[in-house]
């Protein structure tokens, strides 16, 4: 095989270990959920471990609110990590530990190239057009040779004969001349470790078997297999997952609905199921099916068949998606989480006698939310201009018939309120519609509603007479 080779099968024999490893300076983003969401289903898929490690060494931007961030969210989409979670700038002295044994092998070596010879050595390439490539002349110094006194970091020999190919889970097979990798830093002159090394330290350290990731990431492999073969480790298998790109094709933003995954879950009113799914589908599917359940998902997925073409984020389809998953949930369940965005009169319980026919056609918490604000507005209600539109003189006169009509009903119930106000309709010769609308318009303020009926019923007897009352033509010394 090529030097340096990685196959897809090299830890096919051990049990599966994947890790999710985001850094924590923002929010838990879009992409970042999909990787792990992926690592957590090979890992449940193949009843293996699920691991998380927060790749922390950035301090200036590693905040506590972000790391809780991204803690939330993946615990509300259910892709808490198997055992307690790992920070990697804990790890910076066993970090500094492997980077002393690859010089003890001679896989690395001190460099003492200053800042200004880099820079100098890098513009000289670009007058010359021609790749940059750090050749040190430190790479095979003697010790003796080694200046006092002297900053110095450690870098990685890179092989600088033949090719490194990987057997991507994803990619396929992809190949890098070896005359390309450079001889990275892996300990800078602080005696801090890079990302790079910590990253390999760290796989290797916590038995991660498949490293599933960003195609972001390809590049790193090639160079982070230097390190894994100076140390005489394991290969783990790679697969390298293609970004996500907005609808049109560019690369995924903010004006993509590209959010944080908070803000789908506070701000959006999605639920974590129907995220859950949407994730799966982008860049994987199973045949023409749509709605894959969590236990689904589990038995069906395989990293292999992930597509090599970037995803393409459509927000309008993962509101239709939510929608499915709003008309499948428990009213109670789903009641809860819609209170909150209501004001402070709201009640429970009758939210959750509403849900059944409130989540018909919503799309999202807030659509639930502001479906439901009519149950607990004051009087007098606002109406909306729609809603005017429809209360003309003749609506009024027939809302005041229907005031009196049903002020006569007892039972209050959903098959009698029906009865009577289908009677009424023929006796007036109208269409039932002529008198749901205005009634819809008096009673929510609005011109679109739940059933009428079902309005009637949720509201009350008392409420909706009195709603009525407020706006029909009623006779004079009637009680509004």
């Amino acid at each position: 095989m090529a030097s340096g080779s990685a196959s897809s099968g090299s830890a096919g024999t051990k049990a599966v270990v994947t890790r999710f490893a985001p850094s924590p300076t923002g929010y838990l983003h879009i992409g970042g959920a999909r990787t792990a969401l992926f690592n957590w289903l090979y890992a449940r898929h193949h009843g293996g471990k699920y691991l998380l490690r927060i790749e922390d060494t950035d301090r200036a931007r590693s905040t506590k609110p972000a790391i809780d961030a991204i803690f939330d969210g993946l615990s509300w989409l259910g892709l808490q990590g198997d055992e307690a979670p790992v920070f990697q700038f804990a790890r910076s002295q066993r970090h500094a530990e492997v980077a002393e044994q690859l010089l003890s092998r001679g896989h690395a070596y001190r460099c003492y190239l200053t800042p200004e010879e880099l820079a100098a050595r890098r513009e000289r390439a670009q007058e010359e057009r021609r790749p940059f490539r750090i050749d040190s002349e430190w790479r095979d110094a003697d010790s003796a040779t080694w200046p006092e006194g002297r900053l110095w970091v450690v870098r990685i020999k890179a092989p600088r004969e033949g090719e490194t190919v990987i057997e991507d889970l994803v990619q396929g097979t992809v190949t890098v001349q070896n005359s390309e990798i450079d001889d990275f830093v892996i300990l800078r002159s602080d005696g801090t470790p890079t990302y790079m090394l910590a990253v390999v330290v760290d796989d290797h350290d916590m038995g991660v078997t498949h490293v599933i990731r960003g195609d972001d990431h390809l590049n790193n492999a090639f160079r982070q297999l230097v390190i894994i073969n100076g140390m005489g480790w394991d290969v783990p298998a790679y697969g390298h997952v293609p970004l996500i790109h907005g609808a049109d094709g560019a690369k995924l933003s903010k004006r993509h609905g590209a959010l944080g995954v908070d803000a789908y879950r506070d701000e959006l009113g999605v639920l974590p199921e129907a995220l859950f799914n949407y994730l799966l589908r982008l860049g994987w599917g199973h045949g023409d099916d749509e709605f894959i359940a969590r236990e689904q998902a589990i038995e069906w997925f395989d990293i292999t068949h992930v597509g090599k073409s970037p995803s393409r984020f459509d927000l309008a389809k993962l509101q239709n998606l939510n929608g499915h998953y709003l008309r499948e949930a428990d009213d109670a369940r789903l009641a809860g989480l819609v209170l909150p965005r209501l004001g402070p009169d709201a009640d429970l319980e009758l939210l959750t006698r509403a849900m059944p026919v409130m989540k018909v056609r919503a799309k999202d918490l807030n659509e639930l939310a502001e479906g439901a604000a009519f149950l607990f507005a004051k009087r007098p209600l606002t109406i909306s201009e729609k809603a005017q539109a429809l209360l003309t003189d003749d609506a009024r006169g027939r809302l005041a018939v229907m005031h009196e009509r049903l002020s006569s009903e007892s039972g209050w119930t959903l098959e009698g309120l029906e009865a009577n106000l289908k009677a009424m309709a023929e006796e007036l010769g109208l269409g039932l519609g002529k008198l749901a609308q205005p009634l819809r318009a008096a009673l929510t303020g609005q011109t679109t509603s739940p059933g009428i009926f079902d309005v009637l019923v949720l509201l009350g007897r008392e409420e909706s007479l009195a709603r009525i009352s407020a706006q029909a033509q009623l006779p004079a010394g009637s009680q509004a």
